[in-house]
């Protein structure tokens, strides 16, 4: 039993990162048996849990969507906000409910970043005795040897390794979607948010190399993708660990040449957003004109309470940047309320940052501890009612801003990438702009796959309506 350790998980040495090829197994011990995986969280779980896919079916494993007839079911974990962990706590009711009344045989295992703190692992071991297995961010690629290893022995397995982490190439993979295609380019991060729990559950920051990176996006190409978002915890971070002279402007230009149809990339984080990463966006028609750029607070004390390493007049300058060198550019962001330390004047000094910005969409929260970060020990200062309210004003003004933006798009031409059948309406597709706005279209299912002009009928909240126009 290896249980994940929270002051080794906080250590950088600057040791070298270790790159290593996937060990395929060739004991099909999945053979005849079923899967079901739920994920929580962000793209950077999402594409976690196609590698786990990918992993099973190497090995003989079919997927389904039926829980309660799987043969083993993974839960992939998020540990960012409270709500995720009790999401994973409360259906994890739901795995014991079918272990004792319908299937006694179901193997139920967790991964992600829940798996890599040491007080979930801990309550799982004395709480939860039915989870079978537990496997960290670190060890992924060893997911097949634990399962296999509790199929044959009938033992828990815990194994979570808490150190700065290396890089494992090559893991199998069964993608979502066909058209779009999350690739990993950056591992961890070493930025220390006095709110973020993801230094600690994800390691330091460690780049893929180049070479194989782009190889990935010309094999996608090959296989008809369409688009591909280059993914990391601190995507603007690429780089700096291995290489002198090679960032992530560098490497946004060396995929735009693969001749992709569509490039994307999240999340940034603005102190390592440069000028250089501005103007290869504007120049590179293939790069998508949208951005993610969490602000977290307007406040310049909050910012500096939470770590954040710029002030709201640095974030400002570069919003400005993109705005006015990137064309039609959509920009979002992540805002935090209720800081330990936010006053009412901080909290309306972040308004006065949303009112400017005017973004086209954003994420929004209240201030939620997480154990063993720095801001669990600061004093709480906004009371939970004092932080809903502040939530409901922010969320207000930032789905004004929202509308607004998307009613500008009304009656436009837009080139939307279509990915499948409309959930709202079987009889339509659905696909997103290049500014990424969810768009329901009026048109053949033949167009799933192909990038279209739409015509943008009606703007509603959260999506648009269209209609095929070629």
């Amino acid at each position: 039993m290896k249980k994940p350790d929270m002051k080794e998980a906080r250590k950088r040495q600057q040791k070298e990162i270790k790159y290593t090829k996937y060990k395929t197994k060739s004991n099909k011990f999945g053979n005849n048996k079923t899967y079901f995986v739920r994920t929580y969280g962000c793209q950077m779980n999402e594409h976690d849990s196609e590698k786990i896919c990918g992993m099973l079916e190497s090995v003989g494993f079919k997927k389904s969507e039926d829980i309660e007839k799987s043969d083993i079911v993974i839960l992939n974990t998020c540990a960012i906000r409270e709500n995720a962990h009790d999401k994973v706590f409360g259906f994890l009711g739901v795995l014991k409910h079918i272990k004792d009344t319908v299937n006694p045989n179901l193997i139920v295992g967790i991964c992600g970043c829940m798996s890599q703190e040491e007080v979930v692992v801990n309550e799982l071991i004395k709480k939860y005795k039915y989870v079978d297995f537990v496997c960290g961010t670190h060890n992924l690629d060893n997911l097949l040897t634990l399962i296999e290893q509790r199929i044959q022995t009938n033992n828990r397995q815990i194994e979570v390794l808490s150190y700065e982490g290396d890089v494992v190439e090559d893991i199998p993979v069964i993608r979502e979607s066909k058209y779009s295609a999350w690739v990993d380019i950056i591992y961890g991060c070493d930025k220390f948010c006095t709110y973020c729990i993801v230094p600690y559950t994800r390691g330091k920051q460690r780049s893929r190399k180049k070479e194989d990176i782009i190889e990935e996006v010309k094999q996608l190409k090959e296989s008809g993708f369409k688009e591909v978002t280059l993914l990391g915890q601190n995507v603007n971070a690429y780089g700096k660990d291995i290489y002198n002279d090679y960032n992530l402007a560098n490497l946004l230009s060396d995929v735009a040449d693969t001749g992709i149809k569509r490039v994307r990339f999240v999340t940034s984080h603005p102190w390592d957003f440069t000028e250089e990463m501005v103007d290869v966006i504007a120049k590179r028609e293939n790069i998508m004109p949208y951005i993610h750029l969490p602000l977290q607070s307007g406040s310049n004390k909050v910012l500096k309470l939470m770590n954040r390493r710029y002030t709201k007049e640095d974030y400002l300058k570069l919003y400005n940047s993109i705005r006015k060198k990137v064309n039609n550019s959509s920009i979002t962001t992540d805002i935090i309320v209720g800081f330990p330390g936010e006053t009412e004047k901080d909290f309306n000094e972040t308004l006065e940052i949303v009112e400017k910005c005017k973004f086209d969409g954003a994420f929004t929260f209240a201030f939620s501890p997480r154990e063993n970060t720095p801001a669990s020990l600061m004093k709480e200062t906004v009371s939970e009612e004092e932080k809903m309210d502040r939530l409901h004003k922010l969320n207000e003004i930032v789905n004004k801003y929202s509308n607004i933006a998307n009613k500008k798009l009304e009656g436009t031409i837009q080139k939307c990438l279509v990915t499948d059948v409309s959930e709202k309406d079987d009889n339509k597709v659905c696909g997103y702009t290049e500014n990424m706005k969810l768009v329901n279209i009026k048109g053949p299912k033949s167009l799933i796959g192909k990038i279209v002009e739409v015509k943008i009928v009606e703007a509603k909240s959260f999506s648009l309506d269209g209609e095929y126009v070629k």
